[in-house]
């Protein structure tokens, strides 16, 4: 029987040392609890996270209704497969396309996932021989292999070719390079209506609604990777309300479920039944836990008032973040968008990553130099400002 005793950081660490794949490159402690903003490690150390869950935990850890609806549901009924109607399953994807476009959603376990659906929706929904995706540079649409490939950042091919076919890539925010690409074997645009992992880049003026133009023109499915902005993470319940165009279709996953694994592709009524029985499935997909998590997160977003919410900690943080960079020549460009921030500086924003941990303060650095920071919708104006007040800390000590 395994043991309830708390190890130590360095015990956990040695435990992972023998007997787990050391694919992911991994801080020296080890994490035992979570409650809101904080966690805290084995030795009892507590940490301001202002990125909870790599985007998952978008209300905070172990938010108390999504908490108290898993307890319920895992002792009523942990998995049925999906050859069974759940109600739950039902209720969830209602709620969904009530907030969103009015589609309908095929239920899976990540965001990757959720686009390897879209990828096959958009190629049985064309006609035969239509199988071209046009995807970005600096995007990112996860690992699995197709969307790996789709995912046009060469550093996340190698030693992995050949690739899937079918992708072809374009520079982020140029209509006219898109539209050169185009032929009469694309089937679809794929997109993060804001990057995430690529910097927390956001699209110029107008270049969302050309792609929209595009897609109408050359009868092509617009799919929006909502797999970061999505759920209330930019202030609005999905990225795309911000730029007045409605994609065909949106993937979901990461700030979905509360924390528990969960993803979601919603598409319209009309274009649905191309997904026909027997092309695609997910075992584990909508499961009664995962949905009634879901439920429970949308729940706890409205209760709350927690997207007016998102919309005030990106202001405090916004005014915040312009008068560090003020004092602070390291600080290139401040890009925020509700709860997506990023801090882009001429310098490598790694050993910062570190000596703000040193601090008690957990942030992110993607692309060698931009510091990310995806806090919880519930952060407080006290927790605000400790966490500016280290970053500032830290700034200052690198600009000195």
């Amino acid at each position: 029987m395994a043991s309830t005793q708390t190890l130590s950081s360095a015990e956990t660490i040695d435990l992972f040392t023998k007997y787990v794949i050391p694919n992911y490159g991994r801080y020296p402690i080890s994490l035992v609890r979570g409650e809101g903003s904080y966690v805290w490690d084995a030795e009892g150390n507590r940490y301001l996270d202002l990125f909870p869950g790599w985007g998952c935990n978008l209300l905070g850890h172990c938010p108390r209704l999504v908490v108290e609806a898993v307890q319920r549901q895992v002792a009523t009924l942990i998995h049925v497969p999906n050859s069974w109607h759940i109600e739950l399953q039902g209720r969830w994807a209602q709620l969904l396309s009530e907030r969103s476009f009015g589609g309908q959603s095929f239920f899976c376990n990540s965001g990757t996932e959720a686009n390897e659906a879209a990828i096959k929706l958009a190629r049985l929904h064309g006609p035969e021989g239509q199988y071209k995706i046009i995807t970005f540079e600096g995007g990112f649409h996860g690992r699995t292999f197709g969307s790996t490939t789709a995912t046009a950042q060469p550093k996340y091919h190698e030693g992995l070719g050949p690739l899937m076919a079918g992708f072809v890539y374009a520079p982020f925010g140029d209509a006219d390079a898109v539209a050169a690409r185009i032929d009469n074997e694309t089937c679809a645009i794929m997109i993060e209506p804001i990057q995430g992992e690529g910097g927390v880049r956001i699209p110029p003026e107008g270049f969302l609604q050309s792609l929209r133009q595009l897609a109408d023109e050359h009868d092509l499915l617009l799919i929006f990777d909502e797999v970061q902005t999505g759920c209330g993470r930019t202030g609005q319940w999905f990225g795309y309300q911000h730029f007045d165009v409605t994609p065909d279709v949106i993937t979901l996953a990461k700030a979905l479920c509360g924390g528990l694994a969960g993803g979601a592709m919603l598409t319209t009524p009309e274009i649905a039944p191309s997904l026909r029985p027997g092309m695609h499935a997910a075992t584990f997909g909508g499961n009664p836990i995962a949905a009634a998590a879901g439920i429970a997160t949308i729940e706890t977003i409205e209760k709350e008032g927690l997207l007016q919410r998102a919309r005030q900690v990106s202001d405090r943080l916004r005014e915040r973040l312009e008068a560090i960079s003020q004092e602070c020549p390291v600080i290139r460009e401040l890009r925020l968008v509700g709860l997506m921030v990023g801090i882009e500086l001429n310098i490598d924003g790694a050993p910062l990553v570190q000596a703000c941990m040193d601090q008690g303060l957990l942030i992110n650095c993607t692309q060698t130099n931009v510091l990310r920071l995806l806090p919880a919708m519930n952060l407080t104006n006290d927790q605000i400002d400790q966490g500016c007040d280290i970053l500032a800390k830290v700034l200052k000590q690198t600009s000195a």
